[in-house]
């Protein structure tokens, strides 16, 4: 018995002592030149295209295609709904005090998919009208381009000041355009990004008077009692949660930033 249990005891040891001596063999059965084999290369080539002129254009083609879905990020943010919802849900999250609840996988999960929803009628129009048509192989590259963009060209204008689109128009020293449709996008997209934040934080103000309001009536409690010790935040949160759960705040915020789009 003394024998197993001293066997038992020791077995980790004997383990790892065991693991060692055959990771040290292994390395030394490998010979001296493996050990330093180098990684092999990888390089790209378009060659004269002499050959065929057509298939340069199409690496080519992909090469931009590339670099547009390394852009879409910014482009998502930039010329859709996505930076006034996760700006509002933000501000909300801090309004109610919640810390990092919900998180921001989860804050930005839901302003995407509401991206989404929002744009679904601007994506149709840009398929229908630019997208399949050029599959199609009936307009080309810089027809589709063009087509594509008028309907986002629309939906930002629908959105952006014209005080700000003004702004941007004198600050690059080109004329004022006739009609709005003739804004250039280097002007439009920075008027928009700068409209949808202003209107942000305008319904963020909104949505925090009320959370406000309680941490004030709380603190004044807290401070009339004398307990001044007692941080506010740790009394008016529970508060705070009960009312924005019995108003259905969830339900009032995204049905009002999405209404807020028509």
């Amino acid at each position: 018995m003394s024998a197993n249990r001293t066997m038992k005891k020791h077995f980790p040891t004997f383990l790892a002592l065991a693991l060692l001596l055959a990771a040290v063999s292994i390395l030394a059965a490998v010979p001296a030149g493996a050990q330093n084999m180098p990684i092999p290369s990888v390089s790209l080539n378009f060659g004269d295209g002499s050959g065929d002129p057509g298939k340069v254009a199409v690496v080519m083609q992909l090469l931009l295609l590339l670099t547009v879905l390394s852009l879409a990020p910014a482009i998502l943010m930039m010329v859709t709904s996505f930076t006034r919802i996760v700006v509002v849900l933000s501000i909300l999250r801090h309004a109610l005090g919640t810390q990092q609840l919900p998180a921001n996988q989860i804050v930005i999960g839901l302003a995407l998919f509401l991206t989404f929803f929002i744009m679904t009628p601007v994506w149709q129009k840009v398929n229908s009208d630019a997208i399949q048509p050029y599959m199609n192989e009936e307009i080309s590259t810089p027809q589709a381009f063009e087509k594509a963009t008028v309907p986002i060209r629309d939906f930002m204008l629908k959105q952006t000041r014209e005080k700000d689109m003004e702004l941007f128009i004198k600050v690059s020293g080109g004329k004022k355009p006739e009609k709005p449709a003739d804004v250039a996008l280097t002007a439009l997209i920075p008027a928009f990004v700068i409209s949808e934040l202003k209107t942000a934080f305008q319904i963020g103000f909104l949505i925090y008077i009320p959370f406000l309001v309680i941490d004030m009536v709380v603190a004044s409690i807290l401070l009339s009692m004398g307990m001044m010790m007692l941080p506010p935040i740790m009394i008016s949160l529970p508060f705070k949660l009960l009312l924005f759960v019995l108003v259905d705040g969830w339900y009032l915020i995204i049905g009002s930033l999405v209404q807020s789009f028509h």
